[in-house]
């Protein structure tokens, strides 16, 4: 259930029986020639649904714009700072609380802003009564099954993009937004100092498709995507 569908009248019974808001945070940036550029935030949307079903909340609407750094220089980005966004997820999550939601679940689909959200649910932790619970995630447990699933390989550890497996994850949850045809084997060719240093995508790719999207299924997505969720409702219903 949407949350901003709900009428004013309404949106007080429906908060005490359903308790749990969910957040879902993407982002608007460059995903190569077969995936739109709010792939993130479709994500995190759609994530979100598939959670809501299996618990008592409501999906709040989806914050597009976010942290991007790395594909910044591509057009069809649209980033904002950490700083900015810090600021807006906490002032979220003291108003889902003053709604007397008893749960706020950030739903992330994009680890530029992992920081970010670590960083305002702690200031929003310490503003708040204990018995308020934040708790944010960021595809749980992905990495184990991605393993499993993924007949490429990633162009870094712990990065993907627009690649087998996000391409699969849009084929799962938004496959209508997907044009295949366009899909490319971007095989990125990354600097070793990639991880010691900021550096922005285009100098090593001009599609900013990370890995080979041709290889995309959508099996391959219903795996991932249903484990993570699974991972997700099972936290949460420890405390709803």
């Amino acid at each position: 259930m949407k949350f901003d569908h709900i009428n004013s009248q309404d949106i007080s019974k429906v908060i005490k029986e359903k308790k749990v808001a969910l957040l879902p945070i993407g982002a608007v940036e460059a995903h190569g020639p077969h995936l739109p550029l709010g792939t993130d935030s479709i994500l995190a949307e759609n994530l979100s649904y598939k959670v809501c079903k299996k618990i008592n909340g409501l999906v709040l609407p989806t914050l597009y714009y976010s942290q991007v750094w790395s594909l910044g220089n591509f057009k069809g980005t649209i980033g904002i700072s950490t700083t900015t966004l810090k600021v807006l997820i906490k002032e979220i999550i003291k108003e889902v609380h003053r709604n007397e939601f008893k749960i706020v679940a950030i739903i992330n689909t994009h680890l530029g802003n992992l920081t970010a959200i670590k960083e305002a649910a702690r200031e929003a932790m310490k503003e708040l009564p204990e018995d308020f619970k934040i708790f944010y995630f960021t595809y749980p447990g992905a990495d184990k099954v991605i393993s499993e699933v993924m007949d490429s390989s990633k162009f870094h550890k712990g990065f993907f993009h627009a690649d087998e497996i996000e391409t699969s994850y849009m084929l799962y949850l938004a496959k209508e937004y997907v044009d295949m045809d366009k899909a490319v084997n971007g095989n990125p060719k990354v600097s070793e100092n990639m991880e010691f240093t900021p550096m922005r995508w285009d100098l090593f790719t001009e599609t900013a498709v990370m890995g080979d999207a041709t290889l995309a299924t959508e099996k391959k997505g219903e795996i991932v995507i249903e484990n993570v969720i699974n991972n997700i409702t099972k936290v949460l219903n420890k405390y709803i």
